[in-house]
Order: structure tokens, then sequence, then C-alpha cells
């Protein structure tokens, strides 16, 4: 009888702790900004992929309201948006080695940049810091046809590699990507 007691309660202490634990399990794609992923393969094979979350406008002012102009945005909600690349890149004219970053925008209204962070695996905000800035690069604005409720990052494919494209509300933000070889000298 004893022994039936101990097995019970183990069942009871295991049962208890696998209910916890897939409770604690969130279910992100019932979040206001649910995940979204993005990819893009070189000819090479080599991939680079983008995950991010993905707020909605919800009749909000967006860029200079909900993202204030000249503050650096997490590129998305929840947790920060990675960058994950097993290729080295030229983005936007800066050389940036394989590897995981972070990635943050600083929206202003006479032009964007794209910050590349190296400070990875943090919650979207606050925002680390430039001394974790990789890189910063310029991004070409554009409007968009008709507001876009639904905040969406692209790689669209171009000649020599693809368009990181960063469409919300009305506005596009793009930059270009390609492969590239790490000269000798700026190896990391």
């Amino acid at each position: 009888m004893r022994r039936f007691a101990i097995y019970a309660t183990l069942l009871v202490a295991s049962v208890s702790l696998c209910s916890r634990s897939a409770y604690s399990q969130e279910d992100k794609s019932k979040r206001p900004s649910p995940p979204a992923h993005v990819e893009y393969k070189f000819p090479d094979g080599k991939m680079l992929t983008i995950d991010y979350s993905s707020p909605r406008m919800r009749g909000r002012v967006i860029y200079g309201g909900l993202v204030p102009y000249g503050t650096e945005w997490r590129v998305g909600a929840n947790e920060a948006t990675t960058f994950v690349s097993d290729s080295a890149l030229n983005v936007g004219g800066a050389i940036v080695p394989p590897g995981s970053y972070t990635i943050f925008a600083l929206p202003n209204p006479d032009g964007w940049k794209l910050i590349i962070s190296g400070k990875t695996g943090e919650w979207g905000i606050p925002y680390p810091g430039d001394v974790y800035d990789f890189v910063r690069v310029d991004m070409k604005t554009s409007a968009l046809p008709s507001p876009l409720e639904d905040f969406t990052i692209g790689l669209d494919p171009t000649d020599a590699g693809c368009t990181l494209r960063l469409d919300w509300e009305t506005t596009r933000e793009s930059v270009d990507i390609t492969e590239t070889k790490i000269p000798l000298d700026r190896r990391y």
C-alpha cells in the first residue's frame, strides 16, 4: 500500500509539472503582434533569415506617433528582431560578417537608418545602446500606394542579391543586400 501511495504521489507531481510547463508555453500566434519569418536564399545556397513580430496599425498614427522620430525602434514588437546570415553581406555599403544580429531602425522624417546590433537575445526594448551597434546604414524611403495595416519585413530578390524592406502605414524603407567577401584586413 505504501508503494502505491509513493507511485500515486509521483504521478500527480509529474502531471502537475507537465501541465504547468505546457501552460507556460505561450501560443505566440495568438498575440496582438504575431510572429513572422522571412528568408532569402542566395545562389550559393547560403541563407539570410529574419524573425520578428508583426504589429498592427489598429487606427493609430505610426511614424511620429507610436514609433517616434529620432528614437531607435525595435523594428516590430515583442522580442527583438533577429537578423541571421551564414554568409558575409554587404548591407547598404557596410560589410557584415556571417552571424546572428538584432536589427533596429532610427526613423526620422528626412531619412531612416538601419541599425545592425551585435547584442542578441534581448527583449525588443529598451534599445541596448549604440555601444552594441555593429553598423548603421542609410535606408531609402518611398511611399506605399495605400496604407498597410500589418507591419511587414520583406526580402525581395534583385539581380545582385535582395532588398530588405520595412513596410507599414504608408511608408516603405529599404536597403540593398548582397553577398560579399570580407577583405583580409577586415576579418573578425
